[in-house]
C-alpha cells in the first residue's frame, strides 16, 4: 500500500472532495489511522450528521403542516384534503425511510422546535385567519403512524 500524506489529504479535500472521501475510506480499510486528514474527517461526519437531522425534521414538519391543513384550514378543506392527505402519507414514507433510533430521539427532542416552524409557514400561507394550537396537538406516534389522521368532524 502506498503512504498518503496528511498534507495531501488536506490539499485533496479543497480539490477534490470525492477523490478524498475515497482515499479516506481507503486508509479507514486498511486501518492507516495515523495518515487520516482527521481535521476535515471530523467536519464531514459533523455536517453529515446535520444533514441527516435536517432531512427528517424538514419531513416530519411537512407532515405536521399537512395535517394542520387537513384538520382545520376549513376554508379549502373541501378543494385540497385529497392532496393533503397524499402529501401526509409521502412524507411519511419518507421520514420512515431515513428514521433510526438515534434520529427518532432528535425529533421527539425537538418537536417542539419543529412545530414553531411549521406554524410561521401556515400563518403565512393562510394570511393568519386561522387560530392553530399553540402546542402540537398530535404525539410522535400519531405522526409516523400510517394510518392516523385527525377526525374529520
Amino acid at each position: 500500500m502506498k503512504t498518503i500524506s496528511q498534507n495531501y489529504l488536506k490539499n485533496l479535500y479543497k480539490t477534490d472532495e470525492h477523490l478524498w472521501l475515497e482515499e479516506t475510506i481507503k486508509l479507514l480499510k486498511e486501518n492507516c489511522l495515523n495518515e487520516l486528514d482527521i481535521e476535515n474527517l471530523i467536519e464531514e461526519l459533523e455536517s453529515l450528521g446535520k444533514r441527516d437531522k435536517s432531512r427528517v425534521s424538514s419531513f416530519l414538519e411537512q407532515i405536521i403542516r399537512h395535517l394542520l391543513l387537513l384538520q382545520y384550514w376549513e376554508a379549502e378543506k373541501e378543494r385540497n384534503k385529497n392532496h393533503w392527505r397524499a402529501e401526509v402519507q409521502s412524507f411519511r414514507n419518507q421520514l420512515r425511510r431515513h428514521l433510526t433510533t438515534n434520529l427518532e430521539n432528535y425529533l421527539v427532542e425537538e418537536l417542539d422546535n419543529i412545530y414553531e416552524d411549521a406554524l410561521d409557514y401556515l400563518y403565512e400561507k393562510t394570511v393568519f385567519t386561522i387560530d392553530f394550537p399553540e402546542k402540537c396537538p398530535y404525539n410522535f406516534k400519531q405522526l409516523l403512524d400510517k394510518t392516523w389522521f385527525p377526525s374529520q368532524d
